[in-house]
């Protein structure tokens, strides 16, 4: 008996390992194509606005995987649904050099998005059934330390991948198959198919405005430098190993800020923590429009600070919001962030890449400053109208990735002692 409970646990781990591995494939591959596609785009002749259209073509398939994917799931099952979204990532990202045209660009990077929302749907809704409450918080801490990771790393590729090439593109579609293989190939049987969430998109609204404004303003930040930041980049004149550098640095700033903010989202009213991380927001565009040409080291010290002052927001207004929610609504609750998250994510590249046609590159910063200017405003209002909280869940960085993840997080929150004033 303890040998075959030896081996279950045996093949969850391997499962786990297959998971985390298609995590980082997929994440290379996909989060690679942002700024590479960005820098071909110039490459190519494409006006600013044009690439930033394609950004926001990226969130419209993104949101379309995400509703999409758990029906598609709940009839062919998960490994042929992952198949069936890789394959299109895979299309969409070979289709690149065979027509060069910012519309036909945007269509296949529709079908990145599906990919990225899709596959991540099928991984998460896996985690979410072999997990226990005994082995969630060390599956769910691994799972964002693979995607984490991945992400910092696909950023650095567009500093060996030549821009407008048909071998960049070839690289980056085999490293989207690649993904296929650990988790097609796994023994471990799949899991039944998890209940479709439901769509509300006003719950979110209802339960806290506050934090479905945060949620909406960390998407217009967040799509606005990782889709764009390689146009601001290379307008201030980095070469594009330095634009690897610049939004690896982002991304390794919101990861350092993860700890910190949420002891602080922990210990004190999150409305705070929600206000001084804009207004500090707003001060790290300023810092980083400033140091622009100060030099390299200038210029990704001032990429780190917006990291850490901007990644956390999506996860802080996440637990406000949660605050509020009864446990049985964590899933639609989580659905309903995502899709505001989408919705600011959708709009920011075009209306920040024609700022910056039309302005220049600081008009990118100036629109990120406004728009946390405006959180930080309601914030403020918001507290004078409301009480706290009646409860404080436990912080949790929160992957932006698809509408299941309330189910994939369970009981991480958990419930709080309402901390000191």
């Amino acid at each position: 008996m303890a040998a075959a409970q030896t081996d279950r646990v045996m093949r969850l781990i391997i499962s786990f390992a297959a998971l985390f591995l298609s995590v980082i494939l997929l994440q290379l591959s996909n989060g690679g194509i942002a700024p590479l596609d960005a820098l071909s785009g110039l490459a190519s002749g494409f006006t600013a606005a044009e690439v930033g259209l394609l950004g926001s073509a990226h969130f419209v398939g993104f949101f379309i995987g995400c509703w999409w994917a758990p029906r598609l799931m709940g009839s062919i099952g998960h490994a042929r649904a992952f198949a069936a979204f890789a394959a299109a990532g895979a299309i969409g990202i070979l289709a690149h050099m065979l027509v060069v045209d910012p519309l036909a660009w945007a269509g296949m990077r529709i079908m990145s998005g599906l990919c990225v929302a899709g596959c991540y749907t099928v991984i998460e809704a896996w985690l979410q059934a072999k997990v226990t409450n005994a082995t969630r918080g060390r599956t769910l801490g691994v799972y964002r330390l693979a995607d984490m990771g991945a992400s910092l790393c696909a950023q650095l590729l567009i500093g060996v991948l030549e821009p407008a090439s048909y071998v960049s593109y070839n690289l980056l579609a085999i490293l989207c198959c690649a993904a296929l293989l650990p988790l097609t190939l796994t023994r471990v049987a799949q899991p039944a198919t998890p209940v479709t969430p439901r769509l509300k998109p006003m719950m979110a609204i209802r339960l806290s405005p506050l934090a479905a404004a945060g949620v909406v303003t960390a998407g217009v930040t967040s799509a606005a430098f990782r889709m764009v930041g390689p146009v601001y980049g290379q307008e201030v004149g980095l070469r594009a190993d330095q634009i690897a550098l610049f939004l690896a640095a982002f991304v390794g700033g919101g990861a350092a800020a993860q700890y910190p903010i949420g002891w602080l989202a922990d210990k004190f009213d999150r409305r705070w923590v929600l206000i001084w991380l804009s207004v500090a927001a707003i001060l790290a565009c300023g810092l980083t429009v400033a140091l622009s040409t100060s030099g390299t080291v200038a210029v990704f010290s001032a990429a780190v600070v917006f990291g850490l002052t901007t990644f956390p927001i999506f996860s802080v207004s996440a637990a406000h919001a949660n605050d509020f929610a009864a446990p049985e609504d964590a899933v639609e609750l989580s659905s309903s962030l995502m899709f505001l998250f989408a919705f600011g994510a959708i709009a920011s590249p075009v209306a920040v890449s024609a700022l910056i046609g039309g302005y220049g590159p600081p008009a990118m910063f100036a629109f990120i400053a406004l728009a946390h200017l405006a959180l930080s405003i309601f914030g403020i209002w918001r507290m004078r109208t409301r009480r706290r909280a009646p409860r404080h869940t436990r912080y949790v960085y929160t992957p932006r990735t698809t509408f299941i993840l309330g189910r994939l997080m369970g009981r991480t929150r958990g419930g709080a002692d309402d901390p000191p004033r």
